[in-house]
């Protein structure tokens, strides 16, 4: 361990002595009072990582405390986001919205914005009397329409430093009210760049020779795709070494009884058919739920499909609120009470890569079984393909190169020419092909439930009055995108202060109406 990183960690120790010595100092209001309050509820949000842990029976990685608070909890083998890029999926998490309903259908950082200030977790229990706190990146426009009391480490922290920070300030949050408590923690792991080690973190690495191959649902597999698997594994860990920093200082406060803690990621790793795509690498999330003495530990949900858009309405439930917030998500509660659970038959999902260059819409749905995607642009090449393919940007190494591509199986290779190429649908059977290599749109022995899952895809795109299944705003939208090509190569609208999209105006028109 490097020496700056000992003296940091030393600090945060002696730190964390004083608080438990504190507590038996004095006997503080807050917390003798806490069993007879609506609970605290901690939101913890990792960066770009798939199932990568111990509980999800990863074997490389090394995750002791989000596997113990799923060991001690429950969760989610079936969850997942709503798109996969960042800011789509936040804004999902916390308006309970799909994002073409709250209209952040790409990146913050590219000037996506929601079309009005809508409900959201922090505004609501604001109203609730909660305190409401963040740590780390906001990343949805416009961020003043999520309303947090208190929002610390604002950056993205791409670099992966000070982490120690996020404990000591959710600590201070913490002790600083006698309210109950709204804590969002988003840590930049396991967000690009690919960094090994940072300050002595994570204090057990991951080396390459320790991977037997790359992620399951990449396909192709290489010595250079292994080491990045490493780098990716050994982000997880510093991830989890994170988690059990927060934990200790809970328990060195002893606010861990009436505290609802929910772990996810905000969507899958950024590796080849996986952030960015509608591929299962994309979608697929961890979730898991610890609340002591209201969900038993060792609960597996194995087939309960669930989503980021059920986070607000199942919070709406803990707290004991009664009133109706109309939202597309289902509270979890009844599944933890073994109580009738009105849960979901099909999951639905939407994504453009979250940018205006590569703006590639697309849209599907997954039953218990089945998964069809919708490429509304085919047969127009997928603009991100070469990106992860010739490495085009420095956060792009992890992609699949050509070479590697023409290396593998002709199964590989048929797989990367779909994504490439997508055909305007694809069907997977989730059960025998979990990482989509066969696509069965075009096998007659599956017309029933291509059709069927059509039928599915378009009732929700109907009910939902997504503006893209409307052929005015879908021409509208497109001319858009390729107007502001043309005015703002290479993304250049980023630097220019007055620049603003203008399908929050169209769209939300559609959508909000009534």
């Amino acid at each position: 361990m490097k020496k700056t990183n000992i003296y940091k960690m030393i600090f945060y120790r002696f730190w964390l002595s004083c608080l438990i010595c504190s507590c038996f100092i004095a006997c503080d209001p807050q917390i003798s009072s806490q069993d007879d309050m609506n609970p605290n509820i901690i939101l913890i949000v990792s960066e770009d990582n798939s199932q990568d842990l111990g509980c999800y029976g990863n074997t490389t990685v090394h995750t002791p405390n989000l596997d113990s608070l799923a060991f001690n909890g429950a969760m989610f083998m079936n969850a997942y986001t709503t798109y996969s890029v960042c800011s789509p999926s936040r804004a999902s998490i916390f308006t309970g919205l799909y994002p073409h309903q709250n209209g952040q259908i790409g990146l913050a950082t590219h000037k996506f914005r929601m079309y009005d200030y809508f409900d959201n977790i922090p505004k609501y229990l604001k109203s609730k009397g909660y305190r409401t706190g963040c740590l780390g990146k906001l990343h949805v426009n416009p961020d003043d329409a999520i309303p947090f009391d208190f929002h610390e480490l604002t950056t993205s922290n791409f670099a992966k430093k000070n982490l120690q920070d996020y404990a000591i300030q959710a600590t201070e949050f913490i002790k600083s009210g006698d309210a109950p408590y709204f804590l969002m923690v988003n840590y930049p792991d396991a967000h690009f760049p690919l960094i090994r080690e940072v300050e002595g973190l994570p204090t057990k690495v991951v080396e390459g020779s320790e991977v037997n191959s790359t992620l399951p649902f990449v396909g192709a597999d290489s010595e250079r795709l292994r080491e990045l698997t490493a780098d990716y594994y050994s982000q997880i860990n510093r991830m989890d070494e994170c988690v059990g920093m927060l934990l200790d200082s809970l328990n060195a406060i002893g606010m861990t009884e009436n505290t609802l803690i929910i772990y996810i990621s905000d969507h899958g790793a950024q590796f080849s058919r996986g952030k960015g795509s509608n591929y299962e690498g994309g979608l697929k999330i961890p979730m898991v739920w610890h609340w002591p003495g209201k969900i038993k530990p060792e609960t597996v949900y194995e087939e309960e499909l669930t989503s980021v858009i059920d986070i607000f309405p199942s919070i709406i439930d803990a707290i004991g609120d009664t009133s109706r917030i109309e939202l597309p998500g289902h509270s979890l509660l009844p599944l933890f009470k073994e109580e009738k659970y009105e849960g979901h038959d099909y999951l639905f999902a939407e994504g453009a890569l979250g940018t205006a260059k590569f703006f590639y819409p697309r849209r599907s749905v997954r039953d218990e079984r089945y998964k069809l995607i919708y490429n509304l642009y085919s047969p127009d090449p997928d603009p991100y393909f070469p990106v992860y393919t010739d490495h085009n940007y420095s956060f792009m190494v992890s992609g699949t190169g050509r070479q590697e591509i023409a290396e593998s199986s002709k199964e590989i290779q048929r797989i990367y020419d779909i994504w490439e190429n997508p055909p305007k649908y694809e069907l997977y059977d989730l059960v025998n092909d979990p990482w989509e290599f066969v696509n069965l749109a075009e096998n007659p022995k599956y017309t029933a439930e291509l059709n069927r899952m059509k039928q599915v895809l378009d009732t929700w795109r109907q009910d939902t009055r997504d503006p893209m299944s409307n052929p005015v705003l879908f021409d509208k939208m497109r001319r858009e995108t390729d107007s502001i090509n043309t005015l703002y190569p290479e993304h250049s609208y980023q630097k220019d202060s007055t620049f603003k999209w203008n399908y929050p105006k169209y769209f939300g028109d559609h959508v909000l109406k009534e």
